[in-house]
């Protein structure tokens, strides 16, 4: 009996002391994971909206506009220099950045915690996930990015269409919105931007995560280069971006509406109006050969510099000690 008593507790001991022990390690590093994703994240986001900023500038005019063709895409933004300067062309990013930076350091982190769960839920741990699955953990970071930032591109639209005399200012937009139009108007569009990012980041994450899997499965490397990311984003921003842009054009007519002296009530009405004034091809996909160039270049590089980034932040983190 004596010995019974004395070895229950040390055996309860030994049992409970390696999970207690792995607890707080296991938190740590969760920690760091999540970390290193919205700082990938933030870094992938702004530099590829830099990048792309002059494109991204244009595309937006013309998409309030009634006319497009990328003659006069190169005379607006050759016009736009000539009157207002080099860095005018840049007009708006900074509000860019303020919205973009939360904005992709919240998607991929969701994405990577989305990928998670779902690998739990269907027995994927560990593993690539299946295509439904994959999309879907896309879909999911998009959704949940939007829904967080959207006030910031209602913001980043206004300044883009607008003379730097009407908004001096990030804040000076938000205040007149705010008392000449309503805190309402601040959503303005977001539902086409939900619907639109469902299928946009669905497919460009899906479409990424699939080539990368395949070049693996292929190629034997466990990791594409450098420049093999970059195709591989191209491709996902291609076909993400064309599947989602009559709900992009949509989605900006009704923000910018306000200062562009039209009135849109709701999606169906808005694509009505389009396509009545402008055509079907003309009006919901206006500037989408622009978006072609733009697009790829900026969604390859945001996938890029935040693998390459993720990959460099476990480098730094591991230590002698650490490694098995």
């Amino acid at each position: 009996m004596g010995n019974g008593v004395r070895e229950g507790p040390v055996e309860f001991q030994r049992d409970v002391e390696p999970v207690t022990a792995r607890i707080p390690a296991e938190d740590n590093q969760e920690k760091k994971k999540v970390l290193n994703s919205l700082m990938s994240g933030a870094l992938a986001g702004a530099v590829a909206k830099t990048a792309v900023a002059p494109l991204d500038r244009t595309k937006i005019m013309f998409q309030g506009e009634s006319s497009c063709s990328p003659q006069e895409a190169y005379r607006l933004i050759y016009h736009t220099y000539l009157n207002e300067g080099f860095w005018s062309l840049w007009r708006g990013n900074s509000a860019t950045m303020v919205r973009v930076i939360p904005y992709a350091a919240i998607q991929f982190c969701a994405h990577e915690e989305y990928k998670q769960i779902l690998g739990n839920y269907y027995g994927f741990q560990g593993k690539a996930l299946t295509p439904f699955p994959r999309f879907i953990a896309g879909s999911l970071a998009g959704t949940t990015a939007a829904m967080v930032t959207y006030p910031l591109d209602m913001v980043r639209a206004r300044m883009a269409v607008t003379p730097k005399e009407m908004y001096s200012s990030i804040v000076h937009v938000f205040i007149r919105i705010s008392r000449e139009e309503g805190l309402k108007t601040l959503y303005r569009g977001f539902t086409p931007t939900i619907l639109g990012v469902i299928p946009y980041a669905g497919l460009s994450f899906f479409t990424y995560e699939t080539l990368k899997k395949v070049h693996a499965e292929h190629s034997g490397k466990a990791q594409p280069s450098p420049p093999e990311r970059l195709l591989f984003g191209a491709c996902a921003g291609l076909i993400g971006q064309s599947a989602s842009y009559p709900l992009d054009v949509v989605r900006r007519r009704m923000q910018t509406a306000g200062v562009l002296g039209h009135t849109y009530s709701s999606i169906l009405l808005t694509m009505q109006e389009i396509v009545r004034e402008e055509g079907l091809v003309r009006g919901l996909y206006k500037g989408l050969s622009m978006n072609w160039v733009k697009g790829p270049i900026a969604v390859g590089i945001s996938f890029t510099t935040f693998d390459l980034t993720q990959i460099l932040l476990r480098k730094l983190q591991r230590t002698p000690g650490s490694e098995r």
